[in-house]
């Protein structure tokens, strides 16, 4: 019998998309089980990131997905050796947004790093979402700025 290979990953995965959801599939077609840190809150205020799901939420909705296999809570930057050893992982993969950041992981396992969904990314929905709000805004404001002066204008001729 051959031993399991056992991709682990790192993420927040906050807002999950469609990108998560191809890289998660790429992931997991490496090995046999996929486990996956996903960032607490603590640590995310320690990077200077807000989610907009709690860490809970987070990481309910990555396990529900169908290639994921267990999740657990990421504390610190310095925890993944430890994960690597505690989940027998003999492969750490991420996007290539990090390309070569974990090569120091080498000496514990295989590292690969794997081509990002072209176009989408929680940063792009989020700012897509700012935007929305603002011109949202914009349009109310001139809204209440016609309503103003229209009630002026039937003020002076009462």
């Amino acid at each position: 019998m051959t031993d399991k290979k056992i991709v682990i990953t790192y993420g927040t995965f906050d807002l999950f998309h469609v990108g998560h959801v191809r890289l998660l599939k790429r992931l997991k077609a490496l090995g046999d089980k996929l486990v996956v840190g996903i960032s607490s809150d603590q640590f995310n205020e320690i990077k200077g990131k807000a989610s907009f799901f709690s860490y809970e939420e987070r990481a309910e909705i990555v396990s529900a997905c169908k290639y994921v296999d267990e999740v657990f809570p990421e504390h610190h930057w310095e925890q993944k050796t430890d994960d690597i050893k505690k989940y027998k992982a003999n492969i750490f993969a991420m996007g290539d947004d990090w390309q070569g950041k974990f090569d120091f992981l080498q000496e514990n396992c295989k590292v690969i790093y794997l081509p990002r969904t072209e176009n989408i990314s929680t940063t792009k929905i989020k700012k897509t979402l700012s935007a929305i709000h603002r011109s949202e805004l914009e349009k109310v404001e001139s809204s209440l700025h016609d309503i103003i002066a229209i009630v002026k204008v039937m003020a002076n001729q009462n």
